[in-house]
């Protein structure tokens, strides 16, 4: 079993070009595990940990209602956004500047294949990392992602998750709101959920500005820990004849 994660931060993409790149690795990874099956070969598989942030986008995941988003075309282009509906799971959710997303392409049969376990170790990479930041996040029961202050009037999401897994291969992931402009938020009903608000840990710190790297760093190490993996920064770089090439 390879525990071996592949680390790229992509910086600021496109939300169409970065999921074309995942649709990418996601095959590599898929053909290789048929490739095994079928020739009984024993050929080892990767694993990616993508980190981007995209320009205004809205998402809807595959079971999503497209009235949650509350936008006409004309609207969405007013306010430089984008729209796609996706293939991951969960609802309408908002990407943007000052939000760190996630993107884990892993074969889960390097480490357990448990689709539900996987879930809540992306969760609890989240709530260690903010912890780190003295604030008291929780899960929320059917509510996929990280909230703060469960249960009560003041229940908000401060990290949404929506994942995609076939042949226990994953892509998608997570959005965590660290300097994210919450407005956009205003343009849809968050996950589907309605009544409950959503956060960012600089409205949380109450704070003008937080290290966007610094909370990078920290996913990082939590991800490790709980994954029990090794992560390697990588450049991606592409195929040449249908085979990956990772500079180390």
């Amino acid at each position: 079993m390879n525990k071996v994660v592949l680390v790229e931060d992509l910086g600021s993409k496109d939300y169409k070009e970065t999921w074309d790149f995942q649709e990418e690795l996601f095959k590599d990874v898929v053909d290789l595990k048929i490739r095994n099956r079928r020739e009984e070969a024993n050929l080892e598989t990767p694993n990616y940990f993508l980190f981007v942030e995209h320009p205004h986008v809205y998402t809807l995941g595959k079971s999503g209602d497209l009235s949650n988003l509350l936008l006409s075309e004309k609207q969405l282009a007013d306010k430089g956004a984008t729209f796609y509906k996706i293939n991951r799971g969960g609802d309408i959710t908002y990407h943007g500047p000052g939000q760190i997303v996630g993107y884990p392409i892993l074969d889960l049969e390097n480490f357990f294949t448990d689709i539900h376990k996987y879930l809540r170790l992306l969760e609890e990479t989240i709530i260690l990392t903010l912890a780190e930041y003295g604030l008291k996040t929780e899960r929320s029961p059917g509510e996929t992602g990280v909230w703060l202050d469960v249960g009560t009037p003041f229940a908000r999401k401060i990290c949404a998750m929506g994942v995609r897994a076939s042949r226990w291969v994953t892509m998608h992931g997570f959005a965590l709101n660290v300097n994210a402009d919450l407005g956009y938020f205003d343009n849809i009903i968050p996950c589907g959920i309605r009544g409950k608000a959503v956060t960012s840990l600089q409205v949380e710190l109450g704070v003008e500005k937080v290290d966007e790297e610094e909370v990078k760093s920290k996913i990082l190490k939590h991800f490790e820990e709980l994954f029990e993996c090794e992560l390697k920064s990588a450049v991606l770089q592409g195929f040449s004849n249908g085979t990956r090439i990772e500079q180390i």
